[in-house]
């Protein structure tokens, strides 16, 4: 499957979890949109998407807040601790995005996922003991999230 990952702030392409999702068989696109430029940030994940037409958009915190603001179409949106309320514009997701957040992260509230899953009827995930989700309970469920296993 075409993933396209999202990374976060000062974050670089290749950590963690796209490679993770490499690892188990994944097409990652993972590419470095500017820190500083939201803006040019959404632009060139749009790009990125128009280019590859992934079937599922990951987006890890400001990530996250780049994948709500792109036009992603019929994609999958899994969103890991998203940081929509410092960035973009975008306030609701559609129904069948999931939401992955520690409910310690000390970057995100988890609060902020509570609000955005219950005004958009997405599924949210209380998984991980940080921000990063970094850990093999989080990847996993990111993973899963991304194969379309998450619902019952």
């Amino acid at each position: 499957m075409r993933i396209l990952f999202l990374h976060g702030w000062n974050s670089v392409p290749g950590g963690v979890k796209p490679t993770y999702l490499s690892t188990h068989g994944h097409e990652v696109f993972n590419p470095k949109p500017p820190d500083e430029d939201f803006e040019q940030a959404v632009h060139i994940a749009q790009a990125e998407f128009d280019y590859h037409q992934p079937q599922v958009v990951v987006g890890s915190s400001r990530g996250g807040a780049v994948a709500m603001n792109i036009n992603s179409g019929d994609a999958k949106l899994v969103l890991l601790c998203p940081a929509w309320k410092k960035w973009g514009t975008v306030r609701k997701v559609r129904p069948d995005a999931v939401i992955l957040h520690s409910r310690a992260d000390d970057a995100v509230p988890f609060a902020d996922s509570e609000e955005l899953a219950k005004n958009s009827g997405a599924t949210l995930i209380e998984v991980g003991t940080d921000h990063r989700l970094a850990d093999p309970e989080p990847l996993a469920a990111m993973l899963k999230a991304c194969e379309g296993s998450n619902h019952e």
